[in-house]
């Protein structure tokens, strides 16, 4: 084979790593959190007076073990109040006549869905059918609650594809300029998270300026990641920004299973990742009365914080590298269009 083959079969190699990797990861990722999904210390209450409702909750614990963590509570409105609090799952209610199990489906319809399967047998047992009460259900135009993950995926590939244009196509600009198209850029995007969630599929019957402020500072934060990291990465940038914003974001988001039906790893994501923040950011000011909004909202600041910091690491050592690192022209454009070829969708 001629060197000049040798050298372009070489070079296609190269870069056919890069899909590669991504369908590992993407495998890994996905079949890793959602192939099997079971509970994991799920927390539900089992509600009545008396020592009655001690032993059944005992009875219960016992039987699920590490599954449920099962607590009792002396009143339906407790259960309530502990259900749109976000710290139970589900609440049995003892009765006379009939059992009631008390959930909010607006925090996740596959949970509820385990809440209930654990619950009906126990009814059917006792030869009684069982009443289920949704206190926090979604709004009719998005029954199964999902349609917020499907919101972060179209803001999360909107930030994370224009990375590949402000890194690679505008890696001539200076920094500064590159930050301030972050700011112009993501508020695009946001706005049209806010349109599909508003007047396109009517997932937000109220609070859609509070969701479009939750999406632009998402957006900014992996924006603000992804030039950054461009600056160090190169080619490169899309599977790392990929990596962070894809195949540990949406599997750790809490969109399809929550933290209580996944394994350890994405479990402890969940609690700091920032698409877990926007999901159940956007969740506690839809459905549950902006309990612990200021907690997710501060996650998403806090990637946005970083965000910041690696942009300015980045604008500090093109400072300093901007004479040593002279590149030639035509190898500069080729791996721009290389670059640009590689952010794919999901």
């Amino acid at each position: 084979m001629p060197a000049d083959n040798r050298a372009a079969l070489r070079h296609v190699l190269t870069h056919l790593l890069t899909p590669l990797l991504m369908c590992v990861g993407m495998g890994l990722a996905y079949l890793g959190a959602f192939a099997a999904p079971e509970p994991h210390h799920l927390p539900v209450a089992v509600v009545g007076p008396g020592p009655e409702a001690k032993v059944f909750a005992q009875t219960v614990q016992d039987k699920a073990g590490d599954a449920l963590d099962v607590t009792t509570l002396d009143s339906r409105d407790a259960a309530v109040h502990e259900l749109r609090t976000r710290h139970i799952d589900g609440a049995y209610v003892l009765g006379d006549k009939a059992p009631e199990l008390v959930v909010a489906s607006a925090g996740s319809d596959t949970t509820v869905s385990v809440v209930q399967k654990v619950f009906t047998p126990i009814a059917t047992r006792q030869g009684v059918p069982l009443k289920v009460t949704d206190v926090a259900p979604p709004v009719s135009d998005d029954p199964t609650g999902q349609g917020l993950f499907f919101l972060l995926v179209a803001l999360s590939i909107g930030s994370y594809a224009s990375v590949a244009v402000l890194g690679g196509a505008g890696g001539a600009l200076r920094m500064r300029t590159r930050a301030l198209l972050v700011v112009g850029v993501s508020a695009v995007v946001s706005l049209l998270g806010a349109a599909f969630a508003g007047p396109v599929f009517h997932l937000a019957h109220t609070g859609l300026w509070g969701l479009w402020g939750m999406a632009w500072v998402y957006s900014a934060g992996i924006l603000l990641i992804g030039v950054g990291l461009h600056t160090f990465l190169k080619r490169w940038t899309t599977l790392a920004v990929m990596v962070l914003f894809v195949m540990l974001n949406f599997t750790s988001s809490g969109g399809v299973f929550r933290p209580e039906l996944q394994n350890g790893f994405f479990g402890s994501l969940h609690a700091f990742w920032n698409g877990a923040g926007f999901v159940e950011g956007a969740r506690s000011l839809l459905y549950f009365d902006h309990y612990d909004l200021g907690h997710y909202v501060g996650t998403l600041v806090a990637w946005l914080a970083v965000g910041a910091v690696v942009l300015a690491v980045a604008a500090a050592a093109e400072r300093r590298q901007r004479g040593a690192l002279a590149v030639k022209k035509a190898p500069a454009e080729d791996e721009e269009e290389e670059e640009l070829e590689e952010a794919v969708g999901v």
